[in-house]
C-alpha cells in the first residue's frame, strides 16, 4: 500500500511538472495580448526581450488573433509598425482564417494595408471562406482599398468557396458597384487568369 501511494504521489508530482511550462506560456501569451490590447510598451517590450520569433506571433486561444490582428483592428499603424519592426507574421490568420490584411481592407485602413504588404503580406491570401482582401474591399465599395490591393497584385478573378464568386462576380452583381466594376475591367489586362478556380484556406 506503501509503494501504491509512493508511485501515486510520484505521477501527480511529474504530471504537475509536464502542465507547469504549458500553464506557463499560456500566462506569458495572454498577459502579452493584453498588454497589446492595452498599448502598454513597458510591459508589450519586456515580454518580448529574448522572445521575439515566437510571442510576438502567438494566438489568442479562443479566437486565434494576433497581437497584429489586434493592432489593424484599432487602426493603429504605429503599434502595428513596431510589432512588425519585433517579427511579427502579417500572414497568420485567425481562428476564421482571416489574416490582418482581410481587416484592414474589411475597415478600409488603407495606411495598415499599405503596411502590411510593404512587410510581405500576401495579398491573395484567403479566408476559411476563401474570400480575399480583394472581395472584402470590393464587397465594401473601398475603391481607395481596391485600387491599393489591385496594384499590389490582387487576383480579380480568384472565386471564394461559398459561392464561388470573385471580386469581379461581386462587383458585378452589385447595382451600387459600377465604380468599383470600372476599376477590375481596367485591371483585367493585367490578369492573364487561367479558368477560374475555386481557393481555399491557406496554410
Amino acid at each position: 500500500m506503501l509503494r501504491l501511494h509512493l508511485r501515486l504521489g510520484l505521477a501527480a508530482a511529474a504530471l504537475m511538472i509536464a502542465v507547469a511550462p504549458a500553464a506557463a506560456q499560456f500566462s506569458d501569451s495572454f498577459n502579452f495580448l493584453q498588454a497589446v490590447r492595452q498599448r502598454d510598451g513597458d510591459k508589450v517590450t519586456k515580454a518580448l526581450q529574448g522572445q521575439r520569433s515566437t510571442i510576438v506571433n502567438t494566438k489568442d486561444y479562443s479566437t486565434g488573433e494576433t497581437a497584429l490582428s489586434i493592432t489593424i483592428k484599432g487602426h493603429d499603424l504605429t503599434w502595428s509598425s513596431f510589432l512588425l519592426g519585433r517579427g511579427a507574421d502579417p500572414n497568420i490568420r485567425d481562428a476564421r482564417g482571416n489574416a490582418p490584411l482581410h481587416f484592414a481592407a474589411q475597415l478600409g485602413f488603407q495606411e495598415g494595408a499599405t503596411l502590411l504588404l510593404g512587410q510581405g503580406a500576401n495579398v491573395n491570401i484567403v479566408n476559411n471562406s476563401g474570400e480575399s482582401p480583394l472581395i472584402v474591399a470590393v464587397q465594401q465599395r473601398n475603391i481607395a482599398m481596391v485600387r491599393l490591393l489591385l496594384a499590389s497584385g490582387a487576383n480579380p478573378k480568384l472565386a471564394d468557396r461559398i459561392a464561388g464568386k470573385s471580386a469581379l462576380d461581386y462587383a458585378t452583381e452589385d447595382p451600387r458597384g459600377s465604380a468599383v466594376l470600372k476599376i477590375l475591367n481596367e485591371s483585367k489586362a493585367a490578369v492573364k487568369a487561367a479558368p477560374k478556380a475555386k481557393s481555399g484556406p491557406g496554410l
